[in-house]
């Protein structure tokens, strides 16, 4: 196993206020304008160096960048940020000490991003949301490679999944290279949904992007293939870049109560995670964030020193 990771907040510098998901509401951006938002995104920026140098200081070279760092960043232009010159010299400092402590910083752009959209509109806003990522990225100095991923889902199949997926395709070129040579698409947790299978054949082999295979997705969407070979099928598609899995657990399963959705994420994680003797990175998608990266850590402190 490769590192294990934690993603966006940081539940004990939150608790000091440190945080880089600081938003706005529209009403308040457009009483308060881009002056406010740029005040907003320093900090963020600022508190996102403090939760890279935390991490480092406790063994985690692993984290997933949550998508609010710039507020309204997929609505307006950045560059017009009166503090954006500190703005990006504080990111590239961040990234900088990332890549020099080999920190592996990824983002998870939210379920609105719908490439395989019919509406023009909805594909549109994805694109500048996808691309603010990507700028996100750049500012800071990283990789232009799936190393610093841009993960998203296909999203919907829209009552035909071979026809949403090659609307995907299509709309995949219209991003620029900054994005595509970022992106990678991930199994969802529905039957009806994309399978590790079907993003290999549907995606995959049409554009070459890497999939990131979740564990938990997969126990309600498996394609008709085991834990292994899902995970090995997506492992064989991220070439020379060590590939990511995600991994959490049912919060039903967790609190013995039926009456939550089995797809929804526990606090923490318990199970050994078995990579199958495969090198990737992992993800912990648990609600108590690097808490429970810690707890996992102590669990099986023998197995992962070995």
């Amino acid at each position: 196993m490769g590192n294990i990771g934690y993603a966006c907040i940081n539940m004990t510098l939150g608790k000091k206020g440190i945080l880089t998901g600081r938003a706005m509401r529209k009403a308040t951006l457009e009483a308060k304008g881009l002056s406010m938002a740029s005040k907003l995104a320093l900090q963020n920026a600022l508190d996102l160096e403090t939760i890279i140098k935390w991490n480092v200081e406790n063994g985690i070279y692993f984290f997933r960048i949550g998508s609010d760092v710039f507020p309204w960043g997929n609505k307006v232009d950045i560059s017009q940020f009166p503090d954006i010159q500190e703005i990006s010299k504080v990111l590239h400092r961040a990234g900088q000490f990332a890549n020099e402590h080999k920190v592996r910083l990824t983002t998870h752009p939210g379920p609105f991003n719908l490439l395989a959209s019919p509406k023009e509109e909805v594909v549109i806003n994805t694109i500048k949301d996808l691309e603010m990522h990507a700028l996100l990225f750049d500012i800071m100095g990283l990789s232009k490679t799936p190393y610093n991923k841009i993960n998203i889902h296909v999203g919907a199949t829209y009552g035909d999944k071979h026809s949403a997926s090659e609307t995907w395709c299509r709309n995949f070129h219209r991003l620029s290279d900054s994005v595509k040579c970022r992106l990678t698409i991930e199994n969802d947790d529905k039957a009806n949904m994309y399978s590790v299978v079907d993003l290999y054949e549907m995606i995959h082999s049409k554009v070459g992007i890497p999939i990131t295979f979740d564990y938990h997705h997969h126990t309600f969407n498996t394609g008709d293939l085991s834990m292994e070979e899902a995970l090995r099928l997506a492992s064989t598609t991220w070439k020379d870049i060590k590939p990511v899995a995600h991994y959490s657990e049912s919060k039903s399963l967790h609190e013995n109560n039926s009456s939550i959705n089995p797809r929804a994420h526990s606090d923490y994680v318990t199970n050994y995670i078995d990579t199958f003797g495969l090198d990737i990175d992992i993800m912990i998608e648990a609600k108590a964030k690097e808490l429970a990266l810690l707890q996992y850590r102590k669990i099986h402190q023998e197995i992962l020193q070995d």
